[in-house]
């Protein structure tokens, strides 16, 4: 209790020191006013305006008033206008007269200042602060004291009940101040930290026309916190546009490479436009020659059954010769049978001898145009390097690997055809060869018919018979030879065309494969079509995004206007001074802490009475 008046009674001995200055200064102040204050109309040639507001620790409205600064022309009496429940003057100690929402006072010095208070007036932007408590939702007024992993949401938004212009051109800058003693391990995404003393200070920027949302993170021990700063200026700063001649010479070689690109695509279609239309041809080649390879496989036992006969034939008829001799008493008249049924069998051999011509013509036709489209498939181009570059071009990697694959199968077609070329080139010979031998052998038997009706009557019979004995033996021993070769040729053509099955479903597959191949690379085509059309004009459409960008944040042809009132003229600047309750303990928790805090300057001031 001692201690108490001992200050209060320093405290008050102060101040009737002082108060005698006080009051010489403050009558000097009025003489003067009355005897220097300006009677006529004065003039300005700037106002700025400060907007000071307050926030709860939640974000919410608080109190509001403006400090309106006046750079002074002409001495004397001026007007200014806002909705201001109270006004101010902090210049001197004249009078300030309000009507409504006029306000006129007189000023004689260079600078002039009053202060109005307002009720209700909507800042630009709504603020909202939310607290997080280990990760819980917490009322700030609980939080004092508080140990735990804290986390700070700060939210703005625009205010659709404030002033538009403000919102759409000011950069707000949100700073908070946290005590390194209480706050560790501070994070704080899209913020800026810094030192500031023994405090560490989280600095967070709004760009004109956003909303935003940011949040800090810490560990706390014993929870208090300063307020939130909150400044907002004119982004009035001016954005030169970067030099970018050297990055639209790289974006012109880029839009020149995707054009050469779509050329090459282009001529990648067409070529592959071409391959399916070969292996088209070559698909009806192929089934010109499976059908002929079947025809032949479906006569082979027909003529193999006829060369059996023919051969059964004429064993039985060389029996039978052998069998007679001069004293047989055979009837004479058997061998004019006889020359019939030569007659007979040569008949039956020139059949088959035509039937090999027509198969050996329909063979060599098909065996063409299997040939003719074999050969359409385009020679090997591709190198590696142009398979590798058309895989770094950006193309679609599914359409890249059926252009390769049914590349490599017609090339593999092609291949294969080549080396086995002369296998189906004997066939038609082989043909040819065969049926020569039949006519030969047609011819002799009928010429062997011949001579034996025109030697029948003058020719002695045993002898005719031996001869015709041997004739007949070395026919059958030939014909047996042909009928063994006619036999295995047939099995040939059985078995080719079993495999020509194969190369025929190959060469279906190959076709389905090329038709689809076309229609990838014709989409293909389109897309680098699309890509190039796109990237024409690239260097342009940079420039103007470049452009858009920098009008977008450019705002030095901003103007300002007035917080409080449109009437307000020669505005030079408005600024936001906004700040929310700080949270601390109460009074009576700290008071043995406020003792070793810094003394103030009333504290030095009395103590050099103490």
């Amino acid at each position: 209790m001692t201690m108490k008046f001992k200050r209060t009674g320093a405290a008050f001995t102060a101040i009737l020191l002082a108060m005698p200055t006080l009051l010489v200064s403050a009558e000097t102040n009025d003489t003067s006013k009355e005897e220097d204050s300006p009677q006529g109309e004065g003039s300005f040639s700037a106002k700025h305006e400060v907007v000071y507001a307050t926030l709860t620790a939640t974000g919410e409205p608080g109190e509001m008033y403006v400090v309106n600064n006046f750079t002074v022309e002409e001495p004397g009496k001026l007007m200014d206008y806002g909705p201001y429940s109270s006004v101010q003057n902090l210049t001197d100690l004249t009078g300030i007269e309000q009507e409504g929402n006029e306000v006129q006072f007189t000023a004689k010095e260079n600078e002039f200042y009053y202060q109005g208070n307002l009720d209700n007036m909507p800042l630009p932007w709504n603020f909202t602060v939310t607290y997080l408590l280990d990760g819980k939702e917490i009322d700030p007024n609980q939080l004092p004291g508080e140990d735990g992993e804290i986390e700070l949401q700060i939210e703005t938004t625009k205010n659709d009940s404030g002033e538009e212009l403000f919102f759409e051109n000011y950069l707000m800058q949100i700073s908070l101040t946290l005590d390194s003693n209480r706050f560790k391990n501070i994070e704080a995404e899209d913020g800026a930290l810094a030192n500031a003393g023994k405090d560490r200070q989280v600095t967070f920027t709004v760009l004109p026309e956003k909303e935003e949302t940011f949040s800090v993170r810490a560990n706390v021990t014993d929870f208090e916190m300063n307020a939130i700063e909150i400044a907002a200026v004119p982004s009035s700063m001016s954005i030169d546009a970067p030099d970018t001649d050297e990055m639209q010479q790289e974006m012109m070689s880029l839009s020149d490479a995707t054009a050469e690109v779509n050329r090459g695509v282009g001529g990648l279609k067409d070529g592959i436009s071409e391959l399916n239309s070969g292996v088209a041809m070559l698909f009806d080649g192929s089934a010109q020659y499976r059908d002929g390879i079947s025809q032949l496989q479906a006569n082979s036992s027909e003529l193999v059954n006829g060369s059996a006969s023919i051969q059964s034939a004429l064993q039985q008829m060389n029996d039978a010769v052998g069998g007679a001799g001069s004293g047989s008493g055979m009837d004479v008249s058997q061998f004019s049978q006889l020359g019939e049924g030569l007659r007979q069998i040569a008949g039956g051999l020139q059949e088959v001898e035509n039937g090999l011509s027509n198969l050996s013509g329909q063979y060599a036709q098909a065996n063409e145009a299997l040939g003719q489209s074999i050969n359409s498939i385009p020679e090997a181009s591709v190198s590696e390097e142009d398979i590798q570059a058309l895989y770094e071009s950006g193309a679609d990697p599914a359409v890249v690997d059926g252009l390769v694959e049914n590349y490599q199968a017609a090339q593999t077609v092609k291949g294969t055809y080549a080396a086995a070329g002369e296998a189906f080139q004997a066939i038609s010979p082989a043909l040819d060869t065969s049926a020569g031998s039949l006519n030969e052998m047609s011819s002799n038997l009928t010429a062997m018919a011949d001579q034996l009706d025109s030697s029948l009557a003058s020719v002695d019979i045993d002898e005719s018979i031996a001869q015709l004995q041997g004739g007949l033996e070395t026919l059958s021993a030939n014909y047996n030879a042909f009928h063994s070769g006619l036999t295995e040729y047939t099995g040939g053509v059985d078995r080719l065309a079993g495999s020509y099955q194969e190369v025929y479903s190959g060469i279906s597959g190959l076709t389905g494969g090329t038709a689809e191949l076309e229609g990838g690379a014709s989409r293909l085509h389109n897309g680098t079509a699309e890509l190039a059309s796109a990237t024409s004009d690239l260097p342009d459409q940079i420039q103007v995004e470049i452009d858009e960008m920098i009008s977008e944040f450019d705002k030095s042809d901003f103007e300002p206007v007035s917080f409080v009132s449109n009437e307000n003229e020669n505005v030079e600047a408005v600024q936001f001074v906004i700040k929310t309750e700080s949270i601390q303990k109460d009074e009576d928790d700290q008071e043995e802490e406020s003792q070793d805090e810094e003394k103030s300057f009333w504290d030095r001031l009395l103590d050099l009475f103490r």
